[in-house]
């Protein structure tokens, strides 16, 4: 199957210019393409992932993807998608971002040196650095119009609100990009997003105009969830690919609580599993969707993809221990892993007594309330039942050293960590 039919098939064509043409050549050579990603964070998060894995994808059809940091573009910022004005960074904090997000690329692409399709990682600062404004206007700015600009829906969109030079420029900055990696890349095609659209097509525009290159561009489609929601976003925020942003063990549970109704296009959006085992999938779904084996799939798989197998074995086993309570198996580091997001206390007195301990982390607002609690068996402590009202810390074990694990009812988690 080519390439474009198994993006067809995964949902992941949104648009693509001269279809039959891209096609033809994919089928005949070796593309060089491209897909850019702007520092605007110390990490990239998982909306970033589709294009990514897009450009793993062309590697493992035999292309040669360019993973472009955005040094360059990203002092000034891109207005696609944004209703207001970005907030520019400084060069430092940028460089500092760049350097981060490419050790993220790197783990999705094959830059080994002995294969033919070797990726490449590339900074657009090493050549818009260095840009000579006079020079750049004239060989380069001439070639937009401003009506032609203004067309565009990145720009069109902000008009109203307001957009400054700095933003509106943005477009022929990246048109300059695709130009320069097709001069000494050889690069014929762009991927991106759906809203880089203009941008992509400005720089086809700039291609056709200033060489006898014929270029290309896809987009991908805006990842939604079903329900309305923001996909990537959770209460606690953004779902980023760093670990020490979002922990694998975190990462993995979002994958989990995916609803029925995206559970089948993520698996096709992000995972490389074969067309037959998604169908079958599909099936599984409609007929027996309280096994939730694809969402347990999907999980494992972008879990891997993205932290490696020894992180996603410390997910599962976390997620096992939590689910039957034993947790008493748990490393100190997955302990601090699992329960990273609830509510947390560092204490001294070694002899508190259990009552105490459950007021002290937040699990019982009174003496009273707490001692109910013990007794009527609503709460836990490193995994065991304690009933006793006269339990007290320092005989109720530590995990991983130095914590104690309260549970109040079924879901309330408290941690205790003494010094």
């Amino acid at each position: 199957m080519s390439i474009l039919k198994d993006l067809e098939f995964r949902g992941l064509l949104h648009q693509i210019t001269d279809r039959e043409g891209l096609d033809k050549k994919l089928s005949e050579e070796r593309v060089v393409l491209y897909c850019g990603f702007d520092p605007t964070a110390d990490s990239l998060h998982i909306g970033s992932l589709l294009p990514i894995l897009t450009l793993r994808r062309f590697q493992l059809a035999g292309h040669i993807p360019l993973a472009l940091v955005g040094g360059g573009t990203g002092l000034i910022g891109d207005p696609s998608g944004k209703a207001n004005e970005r907030t520019l960074n400084g060069p430092e904090t940028v460089e500092a971002w760049s350097q981060s997000i490419k050790g993220q690329l790197s783990r999705f692409l094959d830059f080994s040196s002995d294969i033919e399709n070797s990726a490449e990682l590339v900074n657009n600062y090493d050549w818009l650095g260095s840009l000579n404004v006079i020079e750049f206007l004239r060989d380069v700015g001439k070639n937009f119009t401003v009506n032609y600009m203004l067309a565009k829906d990145s720009v069109d969109s902000r008009i109203t609100k307001g957009i400054s030079f700095t933003e509106f420029s943005y477009m022929i900055l990246q048109s300059y990009d695709f130009l320069k990696l097709n001069e000494t890349k050889n690069c014929s095609l762009q991927i991106g997003g759906s809203d880089q659209w203009g941008n992509i097509t400005a720089g086809l525009e700039l291609i056709g105009k200033t060489t006898e290159s014929r270029a290309y561009g896809v987009t991908l489609p805006l990842v939604t969830k079903s329900d309305g929601q923001k996909f990537g976003k959770t209460e606690g925020g953004a779902i980023w690919l760093d670990a020490s942003k979002t922990s694998p063990y975190q990462f993995y549970q979002f994958w989990l609580g995916t609803a029925d109704n995206d559970v089948i296009r993520f698996l096709k959006y992000f995972t490389f599993i074969s067309h037959e085992e998604i169908e079958q999938l599909e099936v599984e779904v409609q007929t027996q969707p309280e096994k939730r084996e694809a969402q347990k799939l999907l999980a494992r798989e972008v879990t891997k993809l993205v932290h490696g197998g020894d992180a996603l074995e410390s997910a599962l086993n976390i997620t096992a221990a939590l689910f039957s309570g034993n947790i008493q198996e748990l490393s100190r580091t997955e302990i601090e892993e699992a329960f990273k997001d609830v509510p947390s206390s560092t204490l001294e007195q070694e002899d508190m007594p259990l009552v105490d301990l459950l007021i002290a982390v937040g699990a019982a607002p009174s003496k009273r309330q707490a001692r109910q609690d013990i007794e009527s068996g609503a709460v836990t402590v490193n995994g065991v039942k304690i009933t006793e009202l006269d339990a007290v810390a320092k005989d109720l074990g530590r995990l991983g050293e130095s914590y104690i694990v309260i549970r109040r009812g079924k879901k309330n988690y408290y941690l205790a960590q003494f010094k």
